[in-house]
């Protein structure tokens, strides 16, 4: 399954939101960008865990959602993370699948801030739906 980032937008609006680029998808692996703004930091001037768990969240369910059957729409059933050390600037998230079927993908997802320093790693389970 091919997805856009337009697409992604009009299905999940919060990954706009928060201000989230695609820059690549594909099965493999999503690679997501949040640059820094200052709404969504937090003490000592870095991004908000929960702006980086959306960012890890955004990329995951993509990673699913391209790796699952047509239509398959993704949601987030089990989430760890791990918060390694903060980002100050931009965040780059890249997704890839660990395992997958056709009704669930596990997901792990490395951000990394701009020296390309790994600063928050995630597990997560996202399961396909399949509307009728």
């Amino acid at each position: 399954m091919t997805l856009t980032q337009d697409e992604v937008y009009a299905a999940a609006p919060f990954v706009r939101t928060l201000g989230i680029r695609l820059d690549e998808i594909a099965p493999e692996a999503v690679v997501g960008r949040l640059p820094f703004a200052q709404p969504l930091s937090t003490v000592g001037g870095g991004l908000h865990g929960g702006a980086l768990m959306g960012l890890a969240d955004g990329t995951a369910a993509v990673c699913a959602s391209v790796n699952g059957e047509p239509g398959a729409l993704p949601a987030t059933v089990d989430s760890t993370t791990h918060f390694l050390r903060p980002v100050v600037g931009q965040a780059t998230a890249t997704a890839r699948p660990i395992t997958s079927s056709s009704r669930q993908v596990l997901v792990e997802v490395k951000v990394t801030d701009e020296s390309g320093a790994l600063c928050v790693h995630v597990l997560q389970t996202v399961r396909l739906v399949y509307p009728a």
